[in-house]
């Protein structure tokens, strides 16, 4: 009986020491590998947080992208608006330019067709004058121009050889442009009446409208724009020059007696 009890207790201790080994070595073998699956998830979160770093850094450059490529847009427009102001200025210039040249071919025309209607202009002289006054911003004749005007029509009836100048006037007041074409209907005002109560040959009126250009008053005050709210009528005749011309042929001529 002991000696079944002294094989029992040697079997059981071999068990035993068995078993310690079995767990030592299992440790010992496991040990490295979940230090290696350890620095593996280490390494892991590591690099998550690096591409997470990595992609806020991209979304940042592609912020900062966009926002330059809508900043360059937007100067970009604004340079296209600022271009198109100046082809619009340059146009408006452009069109100013063309029509000051176009007043100035009608003013050389007006002069030429001036110089072919009337021969020898030298030999015309102002014989009579006639200013007519308008109100501010008007063009119509009142009663007293209309007597004026049938006064002056009435002293150049005998006339032979005559033209008359029509120059329309406003004052200071107002636009350039708007003052040219309002002293430009002053003098066809003029004309029309002359022409159509006066019986005035329409061939012999020149007409020109000056706006605000050669005031006779320079002062600033209502008096002087008043007198500078005007038309005036010249009549030049070359009638006592060749009544003077013709005298001299006669006092030259033999005489019959003779």
């Amino acid at each position: 009986m002991k000696g079944f009890l002294a094989t029992v207790s040697i079997v059981t201790g071999a068990l035993l020491a068995a078993g310690c080994a079995t767990h030592k070595y299992v440790r010992n073998t496991t040990a490295p590998i979940q230090a290696k699956v350890d620095q593996v998830g280490d390494q892991t979160n590591k690099n998550s947080q690096e591409i997470d770093d990595t992609k806020k850094q991209v979304q940042q450059v592609d912020d900062k992208a966009q926002s330059g490529i809508s900043a360059a847009q937007e100067r970009a427009s604004t340079a296209d608006q600022h271009a198109a102001t100046a082809d619009q200025h340059a146009n408006d210039a452009l069109n100013k330019a063309n029509q000051a040249g176009q007043s100035a071919d009608q003013a050389n025309h007006g002069l030429d067709s001036l110089r072919q209607v009337v021969a020898n202009i030298d030999d015309y002289k102002l014989q009579t004058s006639a200013t007519v006054p308008f109100k501010f911003n008007q063009f119509t004749l009142t009663a007293d121009a209309k007597q004026d005007l049938d006064k002056l029509a009435g002293e150049i009836k005998s006339n032979k050889r005559y033209f008359i100048a029509v120059e329309g006037f406003t004052d200071n007041i107002g636009a350039k442009q708007y003052n040219e074409a309002l002293s430009r209907r002053r003098a066809d005002s003029v004309v029309e009446y002359l022409v159509g109560n006066a019986d005035i040959p329409i061939y012999r009126i020149h007409m020109v409208g000056l706006g605000e250009e050669k005031p006779v008053d320079e002062g600033r005050n209502r008096a002087a724009r008043a007198k500078n709210r005007r038309v005036e009528v010249k009549v030049y005749s070359a009638d006592q020059v060749t009544a003077s011309l013709d005298g001299h042929t006669a006092q030259s001529a033999p005489s019959a007696n003779q």
